[in-house]
């Protein structure tokens, strides 16, 4: 079946601290999602429509309800479980999942459902699944967060954080991989997410219209071309979004084994304490995203400017007495903060040798 056309990712005039973060996920689901807060008309919604459009197709079991990975049998859903066990697995193709989660959701329309009578009286379980089974391996997006229950938008944080869904209800379990790409989008006039749960995403980003004359102009041709002929418009910029999604592709092969050295650790907790970001959070996030960063670099150690640009997007929704709107932090002042940072810690003069210890993702020293 084909995709119904969507806008090109590469063809979004500027926004490029949102496109970032939104590549930046994909190459790493497990940062932890990505907040866009700004006003309507500033691409928001188009961009992670166009994220989902640009990941290549997935293999899932045939017929799983959760698109359960072949290669991954450690995390197959019970029905997967119960279906295959050892025997020979058939597979099928499918598209990268886009879901779009309405404002009116439930818990039992996000988490799915157990029939409980039917469960006691046959002693089989039965499972009705929610958008969290479809999104797996996907992208869920959110408009709107901030106007969903608190209740729904913390069920929706933990999923992602744990990348299992969990339902229990009278002594009865059900589970399933819950591994998506978590992007919510918000206009901030109204209405705004409580302080714990904008900490529950890993990148947050703020982003307004375009002042520039000529990228306005831009956006205008750029959205006739498409809306009079989708087809062609995506044909014209199809080369350069084939040479992104591979580049993603490459990078999501590689960066779990993107090194970074106990020097690296310092710079990124020295510069998160800094600034009075509450818990640890941050600190984890800037690594992920450094070494994302890196791997779609194509390199296999992360750098200052990994760390920066990661933190750029990991920070400003955390510093502790700032007002969000006016909390963005440009990679120019985190730089020079990484540097103070360094300089007062002692390790931005470290030895070659101490630079080179490097750590592999398991935490382990390399020899």
């Amino acid at each position: 079946m084909a995709r119904r056309a969507v806008f090109p990712f590469t063809a979004i005039v500027n926004q490029e601290r949102m496109k970032r973060a939104l590549i930046l996920n994909a190459v790493s689901p497990r940062i932890g999602g990505v907040l866009i807060r700004g006003e309507r008309g500033t691409a928001k919604s188009t961009a992670a429509r166009a994220l989902a459009a640009l990941l290549p197709d997935i293999t899932v079991l045939a017929g799983s309800r959760y698109n359960d990975d072949p290669e991954r049998p450690e995390e197959w859903s019970d029905e997967s479980l119960a279906r295959y066990g050892n025997r020979q697995r058939e597979t099928e193709i499918r598209q990268t999942p886009f879901i779009d989660l309405p404002v009116s959701a439930t818990e039992d329309r996000v988490v799915g459902t157990l029939d409980i009578e039917k469960a006691i009286k046959t002693g089989e379980k039965h499972f009705e699944p929610g958008i969290l089974a479809s999104a797996n391996r996907g992208v869920l997006y959110v408009d709107e967060v901030n106007l969903l229950d608190d209740h729904v938008v913390d069920l929706l944080l933990d999923a992602a954080a744990m990348g299992v869904n969990i339902v229990e209800r009278e002594g009865i379990s059900f589970t399933h991989p819950a591994k998506f790409i978590l992007v919510g989008t918000m206009n901030p006039e109204e209405g705004d997410l409580r302080p714990q749960l904008l900490d529950r995403f890993a990148f947050s980003v703020q982003i307004e219209g375009l002042e520039d004359t000529h990228e306005r102009v831009d956006i205008i041709e750029r959205r006739i071309a498409f809306e009079v002929d989708p087809e062609r418009f995506r044909q014209e910029w199809a080369e350069r979004e084939r040479e992104l999604s591979e580049r993603i592709a490459r990078a999501r092969d590689m960066v779990n084994a993107v090194r970074y050295s106990r020097r690296d650790l310092l710079s990124i907790a020295g510069l998160v304490s800094s600034l009075n970001v509450d818990g640890h959070r941050a600190d984890l996030v800037i690594l992920r995203g450094a070494q994302a960063h890196a791997a779609l670099q194509g390199r296999d150690k992360i750098t200052d400017e990994d760390i920066v640009l990661a933190a750029e997007l990991a920070l400003p929704h955390r510093i502790r007495g700032r007002i969000l709107q006016d909390s963005a932090l440009s990679a120019g002042d985190l730089s020079e903060r990484l540097e103070e940072v360094q300089g007062e810690m002692g390790v931005s003069d470290m030895g070659e040798r101490e630079e080179e210890a490097e750590t592999s993702p398991s935490g382990k020293k390399k020899p």
